[in-house]
Order: C-alpha cells, then structure tokens, then sequence
C-alpha cells in the first residue's frame, strides 16, 4: 500500500469533467485506488474509479485529499494520479 496527499488547484474541484477524467485514468491500473478526505465534519471515502463515488465526496477547489494505492501496479498508480490532480486535472 502506497499514499500520497495532494490540494485540488483547479477552481471548480472534482465537478463532473475532471472527476471522469480522474476516474478513467484510475481504471487504467489494476490495484484499488481510493480517494479520502478529511474536514473537521467528516471523514469521506470514495473509490477512485467510481465517477458517483468520486462526485458524492464532493471535493471542492483548496481540498486536500490523500490518494491510496493498493496492488500490483501501486507506485506507478499513485504517481499518475497525483500528478494528474498537480497538472489541474485537464482544466
């Protein structure tokens, strides 16, 4: 198991767009990926290859989330995801 933690930069957060975008590059690999992210109200979880798990987290723009990999493929996974998120998620 590989983690990493990354702010959302984009102005929009995870609306439907990127969160398909996040969600297909996700699918590209074959370990579990999951997204978390903490405020003082909740603790969310969400399957990063889900686009309705990854739009009912509802992770806004200065959201910091914590990526995790688990399986065969988890450190290439986890450095494609996080970059994606740095890149701006296509936006």
């Amino acid at each position: 198991m590989v983690n990493g933690r990354v702010k959302i930069k984009n102005p929009t957060g995870l609306h439907l767009r990127p969160a398909g975008l996040f969600c297909k590059t996700a699918m590209q690999f074959g370990c579990r990926i999951t997204v978390h992210k903490k405020s003082k109200y909740e603790d969310v979880t969400a399957n990063a290859k889900s686009v309705l798990s990854v739009l009912g987290a509802c992770i806004k723009n200065g959201d910091e989330i914590e990526i995790v990999c688990e399986g065969e493929d988890e450190e290439e996974a986890l450095r494609s995801m996080l970059q994606l998120v740095e890149d701006g998620l296509g936006e």
